[in-house]
Order: C-alpha cells, then structure tokens, then sequence
C-alpha cells in the first residue's frame, strides 16, 4: 500500500444479537483511524449464517452505532460503490470465486462428515498430534470421489495449503511469522454451497479496497489463510494490520455474561453516555503516552488518535471507571443537551409524556445545574426529579423525621412562604435561613422536615431552588400536607 493510497477501513459485525462492547471497541478504533486520515469507514454485515442472523438483531447492531456515533460511509442503508454491503446478497460472488479456484487447483472437493470430522481429530489430539485436518481428501482417485457422491455426500470446498511461510508486519504486535507446514488445509465453502468466513472476508476486504484491517487479536490466526485465498485469486492486495487486545474481566478471562453487562444496549438502556462509552472503551487498549490524560471529547479522540498507542496487554472491564467517567460527562452537558438527554428517561418512567409541555421543560432545564452534579446515569433522573410533577409520598426515612413535634414547624414555614416577597431564590433563602437560626437548632436539623415535605426525601436537588421552581402555591400546598401526615401518622 503507498502512503498516497486513501484510507479505507470496514467494521463488520455479524447480527446476531446486540452489539458487543468488544465489538464496539473494535468499530471505535477504525472509526477514529478513518476520520483521523480522512479516510472512509465502511460497514459491512456478515449475515451468510442464516441460522443466527436476523433482521431485528440487524437493526439493533444499526442503532447501536448510531448511537455511539460511529457513522459509516458506506454500508447497507447508505449505499455505497461497492454495493452490496450485506454478505447474503453478495452469495454469487463468492461461489463465483470458489469456482475458479477449484478450477486453478487451489481447492478440491472434501466429502468428509462432521462426525468423521470430530472423530479424527480427537484421535490425533489422543495420539498427541495437531487436531487440524488430515488431507484425507486432498488426493482421492476419481473412482473414490465418484463413490462418496453415489452415497449422496455433498462436498465442501477446501483450500490447499502448499509449503512456504508468511510474515506481516502488525501494528500492534510487531511481526508476525507463520511456516505453513502448521497450517492445516481449511474449509472455504461449506457442503451447502455457503461461503466460511476466510472466503467473504477475504473477497470483500480485496475487492472493496480495504486499505488497514483493524480487528481484535483472537483473528490474528486467519491472516495467513486471507493472504492465500488472496494470492490464489491473482491479488497483490497488501493491507496494514492491526490486532487489537480482547477484553477481559477482572478474573482477566474474555469479557462475557458472568462479569455483569456486555452490549452496548444494556449501557445504553442504563443511562450511560455515548460519549462516555466510546471515550472509555478507547482507553481500555489505548493511551496518549502520558498514562494521565483520560478524558477526551470525540474531536480531541480523532486528533490524539493513532495506532502506536494500542497496547498489547488486554485490559479488564472495570463498570465503576466507566461509571466515574459517565458522571464527569453528565456534569459537562449544558443545560439544554442535558434535559434531551434524561427526556427519554423521563418519559420510559412515565414521570412525564409526550409531547413534553413547554412549561415542564422549563422546569428541567431550570434545575438541570442542581441535578446534574448528583447523577452518575441518566437513568437516576426520574427518580431525583419526580417530586417536581407529583405530589410526592415520603419515604421511610423522611416519614420517620415528619415527627409530631416538627409539625409545628413546618407550619412556621409555611406562614414565611405564603408571604415571601418576591418569590425569587435570594428572598427565599434569607427567609428560610433566617427562621434555621431562630428556631436553636442546627441549620441542618432545621431544615431537613421541610425537605421532606418538600421532596418526600431526604435526598433531592438543593432545597432553596426546588421550593423556587415549584412554586408558592404548591410549596405552601406540601408543607401543610406534610404537617398534617405528621401529627396523624405518628
């Protein structure tokens, strides 16, 4: 590849479910390394196994980077000049490609079954020998051939390893060298005439003109057997590689169920950031060099990025990390961004519905710099903000504090509020830091009942600006209410 060449990476997912953050990780990388050069980020859908993809799980892998923001230049809805982009419908082509190189004696035909399969090669793992095909099938007679098609067996289509090595240079690990004499033959087209994945990934990467093939490590071992089906059909294609780290738990095993959440959408469902995700994942498998710098907006991501910082070592997942960063995120969004943010949170709660009024977007966007540094997931704004929409119910532990004796006061407070002057934070705070310090308790001991009152609990945004926004009337309203639970419930 020359340097003038443009950049051209691809991600492709297979739809089976929704999108693995290993995955997202992966899609990350190209992302940032196309829109660090200019380049174009295509995405192409590995759906030929018609046994696990589906259209839904299609769709959720689509919404899934949308979501994250890694749009992509070419794909499956956006067209592109190398269309198709979903491998099922590029099924010609492959079986086209396996044709030939039957023909030019890279492939045979191989009739044997999955359980003779299995047989053998736990035979050979017994005896101590590699568990890769044996070549039973590489140099049957026609007779023999002729035999296994009169019992009705239908042939895959193998590749021919010959002798001979072959070494790349990765980004990530340096290089690589592999002797094919421990390479077994392997499989390209499956008996019912499906392309395996070193056949589709290998056709579509030459043909769509992939340029740098960013991938995670665990595939490390099929870029020899890419380079041969490549050479095989007369291409002097020579991308760049890069193997990124997997990862991993904190018992460093391969990320999965057991270590809590694994795709996008259950973070995403959370109340996470894009933003947050995206700038995390990069950072679990890559550094500036500094080892201090961790937070980073999208467009400083683009600019810092590049392929010397992939480190090696996998990285383990770690949810409070994320959580960490998710909350400083949160607490960077301006007003305006942070109620459409929470909106969907709001409304999936059934706090608030759709079409939202003006007035109660207000209310959000007013109380947006008081909440915001007390959430760490969008998912807590409901519940932080409920008490605004809704005459609130105290919980167990501002009921316990809504004594008898705190009756009275909350009907002093509610005597200040109903003549405050103007109705504006400065005179209610004076008002009501006047009366703390009247009352011989301490300003805390005082004013907790009237956040209960207020809130239904003892946790809730600042008080002063809750009693604001929500008004006289209805201030006035829970103070009342609330010394009346009082003196009835205890």
């Amino acid at each position: 590849m020359t340097t003038e060449q443009p950049v051209r990476v691809r991600f492709e997912p297979a739809p089976s479910g929704s999108l693995h953050v290993g995955n997202a990780m992966t899609a990350t990388f190209n992302w940032l390394y196309a829109r660090k050069h200019n380049g174009s980020f295509v995405l192409r859908i590995a759906d030929t196994d018609a046994s696990r993809a589906t259209e839904e799980a299609m769709r959720s892998v689509l919404e899934d980077l949308r979501w994250l923001g890694l749009l992509w230049d070419e794909g499956p809805d956006v067209g592109g000049p190398h269309e198709p982009y979903r491998q099922s419908e590029r099924l010609e082509l492959y079986q086209k490609a396996a044709d030939r190189l039957l023909e030019q004696g890279n492939l045979y035909k191989c009739y044997c079954t999955p359980e003779e399969l299995e047989e053998r090669r736990k035979a050979a793992m017994a005896a101590g020998r590699p568990p890769g095909y044996d070549g039973r099938c590489r140099n049957l007679t026609d007779e023999e051939r002729a035999a296994f098609e009169a019992e009705g067996r239908k042939p895959a289509l193998r590749f021919k390893v010959e002798p001979g090595e072959t070494v790349v240079h990765d980004h990530v690990h340096g290089k690589v060298h592999w002797v094919h004499s421990q390479i077994a033959d392997f499989v390209v087209m499956r008996s019912d005439r499906t392309p395996t994945y070193l056949l589709t990934v290998t056709y579509d990467d030459e043909a769509m003109g992939i340029t740098h093939i960013i991938r995670g490590e665990d595939i490390l071992a099929s870029t020899p057997r890419q380079l041969m089906i490549a050479r095989a059909l007369g291409s002097t294609w020579t991308p760049e590689y890069a193997h990124l780290p997997l990862i991993v738990g904190s018992d460093r095993a391969p990320l999965s169920k057991r270590h809590g959440h694994t795709s996008v959408a259950a973070y995403r469902d959370e109340g996470y950031l894009p933003e947050a995700l995206v700038n995390y994942l990069v950072l679990l498998n890559w550094s500036i060099g500094d080892g201090l710098t961790e937070r980073f907006t999208i467009p400083e991501l683009i600019h810092a990025f590049d392929l010397k910082g992939v480190t090696r070592n996998p990285s383990a997942f770690d949810v409070q990390k994320l959580t960490a960063l998710n909350a400083e995120k949160i607490r960077e969004l301006d007003p305006d961004e942070f109620v459409e943010r929470i909106r969907p949170f709001m409304v999936r709660a059934e706090v608030l519905h759709e079409p939202i009024p003006d007035e109660e977007i207000g209310v959000l966007r007013h109380m947006a710099p008081h909440v915001q540094t007390r959430m760490t997931k969008l998912t807590e704004a409901p519940e932080q903000l409920r008490f605004l929409f809704y005459e609130p119910v105290p919980d167990e532990k501002a009921a316990a504090l809504l004594t008898p004796e705190r009756a009275a006061l909350l009907d002093e407070v509610e005597k200040i509020l109903a003549s405050a002057e103007p109705w504006n934070l400065e005179a209610i705070h004076d008002a009501l830091m006047a009366w703390a310090d009247q009352t011989g308790l301490k300003r805390k001991d005082a004013l907790q009942p009237v956040r209960a009152a207020i809130a239904g609990s003892l946790i809730s945004p600042p008080l002063f600006e809750s009693i604001e926004v929500l008004g006289r009337e209805r201030s006035v309203q829970r103070l009342r209410n609330a010394a009346g639970f009082a003196r009835h419930e205890n």
